[in-house]
């Protein structure tokens, strides 16, 4: 069954299923919906079309964590100096500020595999990654890729984790570290093993409406060569 990848490296990420108002969080790993996003902002599917999105959520995915990332908060205040006043949705002038909480990923680096039956779609979806309809994210609008999304033949032939295991390493060794001998996998279980993740889309982006899946980890042994690709 064909697969098709993606890289996904960058100095911010953030994958949130639950935020609420001024809280923002963050998953250690794309989340689907973000990822399923991130395609849908690169072919152009509006917001509230649910008809060219729908076949994207039915793809399985998979994570390697090629680089875990290391978890920060960023706090942010508007309107807290004792001269600001905030307008209100009703046109209304506040003295009180807000403050918020936005969690993300810093220096993560993942190779994210999308499995399906459908050749076609997922050599689209990978052409319009190398063209994008709009500007990619990783997560956030703020958090640019510091590398093309788009890899030089991201779509093979293989099973979604055959192919998380024969991809070489995206990270690019530092002075300190070790070539890891091994790196953590997180898939899609079919069968409703593994961690509960409420990020599977049911309906557009604009109604926001989502469901479960289940995703259990493990480990596979790295192929120790890197990927010098032009990004």
């Amino acid at each position: 069954m064909p697969t098709l990848l993606l890289r996904l490296a960058g100095p911010m990420q953030s994958w949130g299923t639950t935020s609420r108002f001024d809280q923002r969080d963050t998953g250690k790993e794309p989340s689907k919906s973000g990822v399923i996003g991130l395609l849908a902002a690169a072919l152009g599917i509006d917001r509230e079309n649910w008809i060219d999105l729908e076949p994207l959520t039915h793809l399985a995915m998979g994570v390697r964590h090629d680089r875990l990332g290391v978890l920060k908060r960023d706090y942010q205040t508007a309107g807290c100096a004792a001269t600001d006043k905030m307008r209100r949705a009703d046109g209304s002038l506040s003295e009180d500020g807000v403050t918020s909480q936005r969690h993300y990923l810093a220096d993560a680096v993942f190779l994210v595999a999308l499995e399906g039956r459908d050749r076609s779609l997922l050599e689209h979806a990978h052409a319009a990654l190398n063209n994008p309809v709009w500007p990619l994210a990783l997560g956030r609008k703020s958090y640019v890729p510091a590398e093309s999304i788009w890899l030089d033949g991201g779509v093979v032939d293989m099973s979604l984790l055959d192919a998380l295991a024969a991809w070489p390493w995206l990270a690019t060794p530092r002075k300190w570290e070790a070539i890891p001998e091994r790196l953590l996998v997180s898939i899609e279980s079919s069968d409703g093993a593994g961690a509960l993740r409420m990020d599977q889309p049911l309906s557009s982006f604009a109604e926001r409406r989502f469901g479960a899946r289940f995703v259990h980890s493990d480990w596979i042994k790295l192929t120790l060569e890197t990927n010098n690709a032009a990004a």
